[in-house]
């Protein structure tokens, strides 16, 4: 899928897994129900870089220094996901599992993260002003502390 342009599309049950997405514009795009374990979006043309994750498999991807303002993912595994350095403001996170998700120099401010789970957000390496988080998601938040909470 390289050196490709894709614009105002929706991709409904596919596998793009492992695919190669170098240079690949993705302008207004949604992926529902699609497995895309493992590709580099980083790679991608960044110029009016729009996406959208509706119930979809993300593991092992890596979104690293992307401006990802608004975005929404729902319902996803986004296990062993790389945001370091991605600017994910505004975003929303609803019902997606970050289980080993890599947040480092990422700003999540004003995203809301209050429905997702299996996070663990380091509030002094990251800008998490104003991010909406549940009270079970606090875990989250303090797990390098090594503390007990119940």
């Amino acid at each position: 899928m390289t050196n490709i342009n894709f614009a105002t599309c929706e991709f409904e049950n596919c596998d793009f897994s492992m695919a190669k997405v170098t240079n690949t514009a993705f302008r207004e795009i949604k992926f529902s129900n699609c497995k895309l374990l493992g590709l580099h979006f980083q790679n991608c043309n960044k110029f009016l870089f729009e996406v959208e994750f509706d119930g979809c498999h993300l593991n092992l991807s890596s979104f690293y220094q992307l401006t990802l303002k608004g975005i929404h993912f729902k319902d996803c595994s986004l296990q062993e996901v790389d945001f370091v350095e991605t600017d994910l403001s505004l975003s929303v996170f609803s019902n997606c599992d970050l289980a080993g998700a890599m947040f480092e120099n990422t700003n999540l401010e004003n995203s809301d993260l209050s429905a997702s789970f299996n996070f663990s957000i380091d509030p002094e390496i990251n800008r998490i002003k104003k991010a909406k988080f549940s009270a079970t998601g606090i875990v989250g938040l303090l797990d390098k502390y090594d503390i007990i909470i119940e």
